[in-house]
């Protein structure tokens, strides 16, 4: 595959708009030669959601995917956000960029959040030896966003490896900042309609590969989720209510202003959100900007779902649907053909990464707000990690 090609494979991965499809192995096409995975999570992250400190996890999670694409010119390249962390997938000739982004990433989540980001890059090739493949399809959200999907084991792999220690990054020195431009979290948790906001993960049995069974569950569960309307999409559809979060807004003051310029950047944040609320009241636009169409888009445009070696979704449903799901949940694990975790709560989080609100391909990253994926997970790996005293 030439240089040109390599660079836009992404692009030319045929997009699919029904997520129902998820599973059909069609629509995933492997990684070129010579690409790489850049990975982060969040080490002790179930104690530091314990603590109530789990948008910093989400915030910190994030942070990764927006420094590393910013550092490649927000070029076109599979992620998938995680919770507590992340996965960027690159050709090889950026993998200097991607080192120095996540290194630098890892240090204003030490310094700035108190929190240990864990840093790795996989080459491809490690992961073709192991048998294992990183397939990706690209399924649209929305008109203006499309989201990768990830299959082919590989990507978990190369999660355990960096939990085992391997394929580490050298530190950056102290008070190294990635550009974070665009990463924002000013949205307050958004509160259940149908009835709880229910994070799930299904993954293939110990030790096993997705089967025919486990495309059949996965499918089930997401055409149960499809019934409540929307696929369960937790955002209202013309958005999310006005509730905004001053913590949040501390936060993104300190991932895109140096000390001694945050009160400007607060003052600048909150003039922003006030401005938004003034259009959307009035049905006005500023210098192009529509806010009534901005926060459809935020809508539209959120990763409610994926698939990530496995099915990841954060939904609003009510207590039938929910029943039938965690029923067929519970069929599968008996018969040994995944393995599961399902964390209840009221409401969900929001994480933005938007390069300029003037474009309507800003992306939004969702998760629960009482532990989410993380509790989720938990439960597949035996951590035991509650929602008590969790808060956004």
């Amino acid at each position: 595959m030439n240089d040109v090609s390599n660079e836009r494979f992404f692009a030319d991965v045929p997009v699919f708009t029904d997520f129902e499809r998820v599973t059909d192995t069609s629509n995933y096409h492997p990684l070129p030669d010579g690409w790489f995975l850049a990975l982060a999570d969040i080490v002790g992250s179930t104690q530091a959601i314990a603590a109530g400190r789990y948008k910093d996890v989400n915030m910190a999670g994030v942070s990764v995917i927006s420094a590393v694409l910013n550092a490649v010119d927000k070029g076109d390249y599979p992620f998938v956000f995680g919770g507590d962390g992340a996965v960027v997938a690159l050709p090889g000739g950026l993998e200097g960029l991607a080192r120095g982004a996540l290194a630098a990433a890892q240090r204003w989540v030490e310094e700035e959040m108190g929190l240990t980001l864990r840093i790795a890059v996989v080459p491809l090739t490690d992961i073709r030896k192991e048998g294992l493949d990183v397939r990706v399809a690209r399924h649209a959200a929305s008109p203006f966003v499309t989201y990768a999907m990830f299959a082919g084991g590989g990507a978990s792999w190369a999660e355990r490896q960096m939990k085992s220690g391997r394929y580490g990054v050298d530190a950056s020195p102290p008070g190294t900042r990635p550009d974070l431009t665009g990463l924002s979290c000013r949205w307050s948790p958004i509160a259940a309609h149908n009835g709880e906001i229910v994070s799930i993960i299904a993954v293939p049995a110990e030790g096993g590969r997705p089967s025919a069974a486990f495309r059949k569950l996965v499918m089930e569960v997401v055409a149960i989720s499809a019934e409540q309307g929307r696929g369960g999409h937790p955002v209202p559809p013309d958005g999310p209510e006005f509730a905004f979060s001053m913590r949040g807004v501390d936060r993104e003051a300190r991932a895109t202003a140096m000390p001694g310029k945050r009160l400007k950047q607060k003052l600048f944040i909150m003039l922003q959100i006030v401005l938004v609320v003034v259009l959307h009241r009035l049905g006005a636009k500023f210098f192009g900007f529509d806010a009534r169409r901005y926060t459809q888009d935020v809508s539209g445009n959120s990763d409610f779902r994926k698939f990530d070696d496995g099915l990841k979704m954060t939904i609003d449903v009510d207590a039938q649907h929910l029943g039938r799901i965690e029923a067929l949940l519970e069929e599968a694990k008996a018969k040994g053909i995944a393995r599961f975790g399902l964390h209840r709560q009221a409401s969900a989080l929001m994480t933005c990464f938007v390069p300029t609100p003037l474009s309507r391909d800003h992306v939004h990253f969702i998760d629960g707000a009482s532990g989410g994926y993380a509790v989720a997970a938990s439960q597949i790996t035996g951590k035991k990690l509650s929602a008590v005293n969790i808060t956004p």
